[in-house]
Order: structure tokens, then sequence, then C-alpha cells
């Protein structure tokens, strides 16, 4: 499958950001990585030959300043990947309105700042942006109100704005994992109940790898698949779709 030839990648020092990465670098692919961990960016950075960024994507202001860096480093942005995201288990009764915002702030609000500012010039470039949102926004999961709240949101502002740049040729879809084994989710998985509780959830009885969502991200961000907008690729183990008990 091709790559694509410039890419941004936010998050790129979680799991499935460093995965994508590297899958991305060794396929030719010059990277623009960006995050909040300085320490953890500039060391993949240094690995991959990519050029690093120190952002809150959180913070509009500086989503601004990093995609304008962006720009500076590659020439023009084909292709982006926003791996930004959190875990929140708690149902509503317990669930404070620090917690809300942080989550929307995190999963939802990040996502439309970078797309906010990377509209304008990606449209030049007919590229492709890919979001990671979550089998909660498929699925009624228990104890996950807000952070289905914040994907499904997510889910939804891929949708309409695949339609309204379409006729750019800008690509916009999502990938929606099931729990996958990254450092975010280590204070589910680092716990052997609640582990194995998880793994039987899905259908295929185990958890997703970092480098199973990261396969997916890529092929979304392909030049090989400019006939797919507005889409968003289910790799969950079978938990949004099958019920087999």
């Amino acid at each position: 499958m091709i790559a694509t030839k410039t890419a941004l990648i936010t998050g790129a020092n979680g799991g499935i950001g460093s995965a994508l990465a590297r899958k991305l670098s060794a396929s030719g692919t010059q990277l623009v990585l960006a995050g909040r961990n300085t320490a953890a960016l500039e060391s993949l950075a240094t690995e991959l030959g990519a050029h690093a960024i120190t952002c809150d994507f959180t913070q509009p202001e500086q989503v601004a300043s990093c995609v304008t860096e962006a720009l500076t480093h590659l020439g023009e942005i084909q292709s982006a990947a926003h791996c930004i995201g959190s875990i929140l288990l708690k149902p509503a009764h317990l669930t404070s309105v620090e917690d809300w915002q942080s989550v929307m702030d995190t999963n939802l609000n990040s996502s439309f700042y970078l797309l906010q500012n990377l509209a304008r010039p990606m449209m030049k470039s007919s590229g492709s942006i890919a979001f990671v949102t979550s089998v909660a926004a498929e699925k009624g999961l228990a104890n996950h109100e807000a952070i289905a709240s914040a994907k499904a949101g997510l889910a939804g502002l891929t949708r309409s704005a695949a339609a309204t740049y379409a006729k750019s040729g800008l690509r916009v879809n999502a990938v929606s994992p099931g729990l996958t084994d990254t450092p975010l989710a280590s204070p589910i998985t680092s716990n052997e109940q609640a582990r194995k509780f998880s793994e039987a959830m899905h259908p295929l009885g185990r958890l997703g790898t970092p480098e199973e969502i990261a396969s997916a991200l890529f092929f979304l961000l392909s030049p090989d698949n400019t006939w797919i907008t507005g889409q968003t690729l289910c790799v969950d183990g079978g938990l949004s779709s099958l019920q087999t008990k």
C-alpha cells in the first residue's frame, strides 16, 4: 500500500500514535510528531528522523502555532492523524464538572481545533485526516457517559467535515477502537481481573494492539484509498456489532 508523503501525527508519544509513526516512517513518510510529552516526543523523533513539536491540543492558540510550524517544516501536510484521547469510567452521577470538561477538551475540542487549523491548507493538497473515536460511541457501555458523549461528538464531527470538504478532495474519516493495550489503558489492563473481564467482552476474546489500530489509520491515510470519506472504521474485536452469547 502506498504511504502518504507527509504526515502530522498528534499524540505521537502514545501507544497508537507511536505505532503509526513507526509504520509511516518505515514506508518513507516525512513526519511531524506532536504532543505534550516533550522528552518522549524528542526521543521518538530522533529514532525516526522526524520533527517534534510540543503542543497541548486543548489550547487553541498552541494548535494554531503547531500547524503553522508543521507546514513550515513539511511544506504541505498531505495527511494528519489525531491520536489524542483519554479514558474515564464513571457513571454520570459520579462525574464531576471538571471530569466532564476535561474529557470534552481532550477528546472533542482538541479534534475541532486541529480540524479548524488544518482544513484550509489541506484543501490545497486534497489530503486525508483521520481521528480516533471509541467503541463507546458505537455501543452503549455502562459507566462511559462522558467518553461516549465526546467520542460520539467526534464521530459526528468526522461526518460533517467530510461533507463540507468533499468538493475540495479533503477526506475525513475515523477509526473506532475497542479497548487497546496501550499505556493509556494501563489502569485497566494492569489489573488482572479487569483485564480478563475486558477481554471477555470482545467477541474475539482479547484486547487490541496499538499496531492494529495504527494499520487502520495507515489504510485511511493512504493515497490508495481516496474513494473513502466520512466513514468510521470499527477495529474493536467485534464488540460494537457482534453478540456471541
